[in-house]
C-alpha cells in the first residue's frame, strides 16, 4: 500500500490520502452490442465497452435503458457535413463582436470519421482572447439539431447572458441570440450549452476564454503559453456509444470517456527547446471524468486556478482537476528527450475490491538538445507571493470565522432500477472513495437513467431540494455555505460544484483551514466531506448552483438563488 498524490496546495489536497494496492492493468474489452442491428437511419443501443475484471451482472444481458436513443447526425449524408478545423484564436479589443455557430461537423479520431458538434465549424471552439473589464458581443446562431444556449462559465457579467434557464429560453434550431460578455476578471475561463450539456458538451461545443490583465508582470515570465483541454469521449468499434436523448444514461456516476482528447485531437503533440518554461492553462471539460495530470520529467508549479491566482505559488507533481475546473501551471523542461503528459490516476474494481494504479497518456512533449533563446528558469525557480491577491482576499477575513448562513447536504435517490442492480450496489457502499477517478461499474451506471436516479442538493434547514429552493441575497452579501457530501446514501459521489456569477473561497475542508487561498467557481466535494465556502454575492441577478457532471445536472442537482441589488 502507498499514497499516490503528495499534498500541494489545500485545493489539491482533496484528492491526497488515497491509497491502493498494486496489481497488473487489465485492456478493455468491447462486448457485443445488445443489438446488431446496422440500420444508420436510427440510433439503437449498445453495451459500452467493458473492462471484463468488471464483468456484467447475473440476468442483465438483455437489459436496455428506458430511454430513446441518440446519435448525432442520423439520416444526414456524411459526404455534407464539413470536417471540423483546428479552433482559431480570436484576438479581441473592448467593443468588439464576434460570431459563433453551433453546428454539425465530421470529425476524426484515430482514423475513424465521427459526427459531432462544433462551434464555428473547429475543434474545440474558437479562443476568445480579450483584455481585461473589456466587452465584447458575440452574435450566436444555432445550427444543430436541439434549441441550446451558451454559458460563459465563470465570467461574473450580466445574468442576462449567463445563458441558462433563468436568463433566456433556448434558441431554437435555426435562430440566433446576442451576448454581451463582460471580462471582469484576468484568467481562463471557458463557454459550453446550458441545455441537455451532458449530450452537446460531450459532441465537442466547447472552448475558452482568456482574459489578458493589464500588468505585465501579472505572471512570471515564460517563453510561451499553451491551451489544454482536457476532455474523454465514449466510443467501440461501431462509433460513438448513444446518447439518452431525453435523459441521460450513465446517471449513478455520469458518463466517462474511454478516449482520452487533448484540445479535441488524441495525438497532443509538443516540441520544446531545453530549459524552456511554458505556462499551461488546463481546462477539463469531460462529462464527469477527473484527471490527475502528471507532466513526467518536468517541474511543474501551480500559478492560478478559476478566477484568479494562489495567494502563493507551490511546486508540485501532480494536477488534479476536476469537471469545469480550470488550473494555470508553469512547467520547465530541463533534459533534452520525449516526455509524455499522463493522467496517473488510482482506479478501483469494485467486484474485487481493490484499488490499482492506472496511467493513461493525454500527449507527447519531444524536448530539443537546442537552449532556450531566452532564460526564465531564475523566476520559474521562485515560488512567488502574490501580494495582490493576499491584499484582496485579506478583506474578506473578518468573515472567515462567521456563523454559517446556508447548508446543503448531496444525496440521492433512486426508483425503479433492475432489482439486481439494487443488490449489488448494498455491496458496492463497502467500497467507498472520495474521488471516483475511473467507471466503477459500467454496466449498473449505464443503465442508470435520469429518469430512475435523482441528484440531490438538500436544504436542511427547509427540507426543500434542488430547484424547490430558491434563496434570495443582496449586493454586497458574504455568505458561508457549508456542503456535506453523505456517504451514505446509494452511491456516493463526488461533485464538482459551481456557483454561477459569483466567486468564493475554499475556507476549509472537514474543519481543516485553508492556508493558500484562490478565488473559484468550480470547487470538488469528495465523499463523506464537509466544505465551506466563503461566496462573495458582487453580481446582482437571477443565478444558479449546481453539480457540473452533466448526467447529475440532468438528473435533478441544482437550485436557483438570486442576488439583488443593494437598496
Amino acid at each position: 500500500m502507498q499514497k499516490l498524490y503528495p499534498k500541494i496546495s489545500f485545493l489539491l489536497m482533496l484528492f491526497a490520502g488515497l491509497s491502493f494496492s498494486i496489481q497488473a492493468q487489465h485492456e478493455h474489452h468491447n462486448m457485443a452490442g445488445h443489438s446488431m442491428n446496422m440500420d444508420t437511419s436510427k440510433a439503437v443501443w449498445r453495451m459500452p465497452p467493458m473492462n471484463m475484471e468488471m464483468p456484467m451482472l447475473p440476468g442483465m444481458h438483455n437489459e436496455l435503458p428506458p430511454v430513446e436513443p441518440f446519435i448525432a447526425g442520423l439520416g444526414l449524408a456524411k459526404e455534407d457535413i464539413p470536417f471540423a478545423k483546428p479552433r482559431e484564436i480570436l484576438e479581441l479589443a473592448d467593443g468588439d463582436t464576434v460570431a459563433l455557430q453551433a453546428s454539425i461537423v465530421r470529425r476524426n479520431l484515430e482514423g475513424k470519421d465521427y459526427v459531432m458538434y462544433g462551434y464555428n465549424g473547429q475543434y474545440p471552439g474558437p479562443l476568445l482572447k480579450a483584455p481585461q473589464n473589456s466587452t465584447v458581443v458575440v452574435e450566436f446562431n444555432n445550427q444543430i439539431e436541439f434549441p441550446t444556449t451558451v454559458h460563459w462559465h465563470g465570467l461574473r457579467h450580466d445574468y442576462r447572458f449567463d445563458g441558462t434557464m433563468f436568463s433566456q429560453d433556448p434558441v431554437m434550431i435555426g435562430e440566433s441570440f446576442t451576448y454581451e460578455l463582460f471580462f471582469r476578471d484576468a484568467g481562463v475561463y471557458w463557454y459550453h450549452p446550458h441545455v441537455l450539456e451532458y449530450i452537446q458538451q460531450d459532441l465537442g461545443l466547447y472552448g475558452n476564454m482568456l482574459v489578458a490583465p493589464p500588468e505585465e508582470d501579472y505572471y512570471n515570465p515564460v517563453n510561451r503559453e499553451e491551451m489544454l483541454i482536457l476532455d474523454d469521449i465514449l466510443i467501440d468499434d461501431q462509433g460513438m456509444i448513444p446518447w439518452g436523448k431525453s435523459s441521460p444514461t450513465h446517471a449513478l456516476m455520469g458518463r466517462f470517456g474511454n478516449v482520452m482528447l487533448v484540445n479535441g485531437k488524441t495525438d497532443y503533440k509538443l516540441n520544446v527547446d531545453r530549459n524552456e518554461v511554458l505556462r499551461f492553462y488546463i481546462t477539463n471539460v469531460a462529462n464527469t471524468r477527473t484527471f490527475n495530470m502528471v507532466f513526467e520529467g518536468a517541474k511543474v508549479k501551480v500559478v492560478g486556478s478559476d478566477v484568479s491566482k494562489f495567494e502563493e505559488e507551490v511546486y508540485t507533481e501532480n494536477v488534479p482537476i476536476a469537471v469545469a475546473e480550470r488550473y494555470i501551471v508553469e512547467v520547465l523542461y530541463e533534459e533534452p528527450g520525449t516526455y509524455p503528459i499522463l493522467n496517473s490516476i488510482q482506479a478501483i474494481n469494485h467486484f474485487r475490491g481493490e484499488f490499482y494504479p492506472h496511467k493513461d497518456t493525454l500527449g507527447m512533449v519531444t524536448v530539443s538538445n537546442k537552449k532556450a533563446e531566452e532564460s526564465f528558469t531564475e523566476a520559474f525557480n521562485t515560488l512567488r507571493v502574490n501580494e495582490d491577491v493576499k491584499k484582496d482576499i485579506a478583506e474578506f477575513e473578518p468573515y472567515f470565522d462567521k456563523p454559517v448562513d446556508k447548508e446543503l447536504e448531496l444525496t440521492v435517490a433512486v426508483k425503479n432500477l433492475p432489482i439486481p442492480i439494487m443488490q449489488s450496489m448494498q455491496l458496492d457502499t463497502a467500497y467507498v472513495p472520495h474521488v471516483e477517478w475511473n467507471d466503477t461499474m459500467p454496466m449498473m451506471n449505464w443503465l442508470s437513467t435520469g429518469k430512475q436516479v435523482e441528484w440531490i442538493l438538500r436544504d436542511p434547514a427547509t427540507g426543500k431540494k434542488n430547484m424547490d429552493i430558491y434563496w434570495d441575497f443582496k449586493k454586497g452579501d458574504v455568505i458561508k455555505l457549508r456542503i456535506f457530501n453523505n456517504p451514505d446514501t446509494f452511491h456516493p459521489m463526488n461533485h464538482p460544484f459551481h456557483i454561477h456569477g459569483q466567486r468564493h473561497l475554499v475556507l476549509s475542508m472537514d474543519g481543516v483551514e485553508n492556508p493558500n487561498m484562490v478565488w473559484k467557481d468550480t470547487s470538488i466535494i469528495p465523499v463523506g466531506s464537509t466544505v465551506d465556502l466563503l461566496v462573495e454575492m458582487s453580481n446582482p441577478g437571477k443565478w444558479m448552483m449546481h453539480c457540473h457532471i452533466g448526467e447529475h445536472l440532468d438528473a435533478g442537482m441544482m437550485l436557483g438563488f438570486e442576488v439583488g441589488e443593494t437598496p
